[in-house]
């Protein structure tokens, strides 16, 4: 059928301070609470301008929640990103839609220097790749890192959004939508196994049970070859889907210093251990997860931030003293295949995605009217035995869809 021009269903997220305020003091009671009490509001609005040539309209049929749309919900996120956002804003990143000639496509929701009008830093480039972020601050949208930060181009919590060619990616016939949806944060789960640096025969802990720490496990297994993975989990269907997904044990967070100080023949110095895993990716991003990567991590091995961090406290005296590298990982890009040959985050994602069943990782889906009880359900996904929500749109009334 024909698209046409209709108002846009939106999630929007507007800067009033006094109510983001409000979410940081409801979440620290209610993870999710912000979802009520915070600047994020159902509206029918007009879609988005097409900011231009290579830009096309597009339609989400399932977009995820993630941690970084959790934590800006619920005030906890920090205020570094003010800079790489422009507001108000329509949150969501991890989309599967369609456009408006029939294609069925995800997002890869970096704005990268073709969405934004730049010549790539160099040929083939993807979006996340380049050593200068001036781009995100400039050209013809507004600024933001990504879609689902950006005023310019909507986001994926919403009826309509519209995309650079850059950004899309087509979906097999044989992908299921629920399969489509989880292809971003596998990305990010491919570019934290490779950019971890992990060697054969390496031991890799892997702090944190959660979407990006599991998929990070699923990554380390498919595309490295480490003697073994360690992974700590709060709840059991955590741990349960690490092993699944290729660890080698899961375990409670307060075992996973045993686990690594058994697998790597360690002592225990103070609470750290004398030698510890070549790699540890902290899933997390709290001062408490990142103290216990470093405290797990042999001298000279590297720590690896995947989880998004907020503002954290901690030593680094051991940091220092055991010469630990400390390496950020944000979203995805070019990637080193280990026979040296390139590929992207995307690419080797989708790769993945024909051999692990990632769709069972959705949990419960959710229309946008019920956002409230989805983001509820989102920021306790652990404790509630889930691990991926996502909103579903394929039943909303979509320009004459």
């Amino acid at each position: 059928m024909s698209l046409r021009s209709v108002l846009v269903k939106a999630l929007r997220f507007s800067r009033k301070e006094a109510r983001y305020a409000a979410a940081a003091l409801a979440s620290r009671l209610r993870p999710g609470a912000g979802a009520t009490w915070g600047p994020l509001k159902l509206v029918n609005d007009d879609p988005p301008d097409l900011p231009g040539e290579g830009w096309q309209r597009i339609y989400p049929r399932l977009t995820g929640i993630c941690g970084s749309d959790l934590a800006t919900i619920d005030g906890q996120s920090s205020r570094y990103f003010e800079d790489y956002v422009s507001f108000p804003f329509v949150p969501g990143h991890e989309i599967v839609a369609d456009t408006a000639d029939g294609r069925r496509v995800v997002v890869e929701p970096v704005l990268g220097h073709a969405a934004r009008g730049f010549d790539l830093p160099y040929p083939g480039a993807a979006p996340g790749d380049g050593d200068d972020y001036r781009h995100l601050m400039s050209g013809h949208l507004k600024p933001g890192l990504q879609t689902g930060f950006c005023r310019s181009t909507g986001g994926g919590w919403s009826t309509e959004l519209v995309a650079h060619d850059s950004q899309l990616h087509d979906v097999p016939d044989w992908m299921s939508d629920e399969l489509a949806v989880m292809i971003e944060p596998l990305a990010g789960g491919v570019h934290a196994a490779l950019r971890s640096g992990a060697q054969p025969g390496d031991t890799v802990a892997v702090v944190g049970a959660g979407t990006l720490g599991l998929l990070a496990v699923a990554a380390l297994r498919g595309l490295t070859e480490p003697a073994s993975i360690l992974v700590g989990a709060r709840y059991s269907t955590q741990r349960a889907l690490a092993l699944e997904l290729g660890a080698d044990s899961a375990v409670e967070p307060g075992e996973l210093k045993r686990a690594a100080r058994r697998a790597t023949g360690s002592f225990m110095v103070g609470d750290h251990l004398s030698g510890g895993a070549d790699v540890v990716i902290d899933a997390v991003g709290s001062s408490a997860s990142l103290a216990e990567a470093l405290s797990l991590c042999r001298p000279r091995g590297r720590v690896l931030m995947l989880g998004m961090p907020a503002t954290v406290t901690v030593e680094l005296t051991g940091l220092w003293h055991r010469e630990i590298e400390l390496a950020g990982c944000y979203a995805y890009g070019t990637e080193v295949r280990a026979d040296g040959r390139l590929a992207t985050s995307f690419d080797l994602a989708m790769e993945l995605a024909g051999k692990v069943a990632f769709d069972r990782l959705v949990s419960a889906l959710y229309p946008l009217d019920r956002y409230v009880d989805a983001l509820s359900h989102a920021a306790e996904a652990g404790r509630r035995g889930a691990v991926k929500v996502a909103f579903d749109m394929r039943n909303e009334r979509r320009r004459g869809i």
